[in-house]
């Protein structure tokens, strides 16, 4: 009787419901990654799969807390901004804010400065020019 080759023998049906259901992934680490993983299987009796699984929510855990830092920091850099650039002012019926960005409106508030003396204060302090 000789021996079958492992790819002429015939798996059971189980066994390949199996390998389609857990499919193997390799790859190649240093040393000292593979001693850690090792020392991680000894000492806690993780699988490679479980410290997959851990280093995956490990990620995305960190890939949410990053997403929260960066909305929060745009948030707060465009409250900052509109602060510091958005003009505005109250509507003559209802009091509301309304807020100059035509460019239109901006041509025309940059006029009414024109027209009503508008200056920077060091200007008209070595100008000698009074403020209006």
């Amino acid at each position: 009787m000789s021996r079958t080759s492992k790819a002429a023998r015939r798996k059971p049906p189980s066994r390949v419901k199996f390998e389609r259901s857990h499919p193997t992934i390799s790859c190649r680490v240093s040393l000292e990654t593979y001693n850690l993983l090792n020392k991680g299987r000894q000492e806690e009796g993780w699988s490679f799969a479980d410290m997959l699984r851990a280093g995956l929510g490990g990620l995305r855990t960190e890939s949410r807390r990053l997403e929260e830092i960066r909305d929060r920091a745009y948030r707060q850099g465009y409250r900052e901004a509109e602060t510091r650039f958005k003009v505005a002012y109250a509507c003559w019926a209802c009091g509301k804010l309304i807020a100059i960005e035509s460019r239109e409106a901006k041509q025309s508030a940059a006029q009414y400065m024109r027209d009503h003396g508008w200056a920077h204060v060091e200007c008209l302090k070595t100008s000698g020019h009074a403020s209006p």
